[in-house]
């Protein structure tokens, strides 16, 4: 089983897709006023962190999320949007806040993903994405897998197969009061990673630079470069 250990680690990294990185892309729009806010009602309608802000999730509770903080809704966004199948320590009814100890780590994990989609979408070509850094802190209890939890539970394919044992043992945890989960990264050797189960433990949730991100379906090269401005 899982053991607790002290986690204390300044500046771990997530990165997140620069057109998520604002408030709401309505902030761009050249509209009217009155169009705007239109918008603005439909969109508050029909966004799942928004919803979940007002009570709407019954997974967490709007108690858990947080308010006034720099950087709320990226935070919040993280564990209101959990996508179809959820992820490695996660299911799809509530996320979790992953991040990369090493910068490195968090680029490895994006770029596999990214992978699979151009393949899954026979996109032969190499193509570039844009991400921003997230940086945040952790200090306090978290759990660590045992030799048969890595086992179980770091396994790198098929995805979302694979994910059926970490997400049972994530639920089981979360429920019973965890922090979170501290384990080896699947997509790079030797990388550490975090999945925080709660927001309110995101310490210091911060800016940091951007980069683009290049791969291909087929192959381990990843361009990395730094974009400015």
């Amino acid at each position: 089983m899982p053991h607790l250990g002290d986690f204390d680690q300044r500046g771990t990294h997530r990165l997140i897709p620069t057109a998520y990185a604002t408030e709401s892309v309505l902030e761009s729009l050249h509209l009217p006023a009155e169009v705007i806010n239109d918008l603005t009602e439909l969109d508050a309608a029909t966004n799942e962190r928004k919803m979940a802000e007002r009570g709407g999730n019954v997974t967490i509770s709007p108690g858990e999320l947080l308010y006034g903080v720099p950087e709320a809704h990226i935070v919040n966004a993280a564990f209101t949007h959990p996508g179809p199948f959820g992820g490695r320590f996660n299911d799809s009814r509530r996320g979790a806040w992953y991040a990369g100890v090493e910068l490195e780590t968090s680029i490895a994990e994006v770029a596999f993903h990214k992978r699979r989609f151009l393949k899954d979408g026979r996109i032969s070509e190499r193509l570039s994405f844009d991400y921003a850094d997230f940086l945040a802190d952790f200090s306090g209890q978290f759990h660590f897998l045992d030799d048969v939890d890595r086992q179980q539970c770091l396994q790198p394919e098929p995805i979302p197969q694979c994910y059926a044992p970490s997400q049972a043992l994530a639920n089981s945890l979360l429920y019973s009061g965890s922090s979170g989960i501290v384990y080896a990264s699947v997509r790079r050797l030797g990388g550490t990673c975090i999945s925080c189960f709660r927001p309110a433990l995101v310490f210091h949730p911060r800016r940091s630079r951007r980069y683009n991100i290049t791969v291909a379906a087929e192959g381990d090269e990843i361009g990395i470069a730094e974009i400015s401005g």
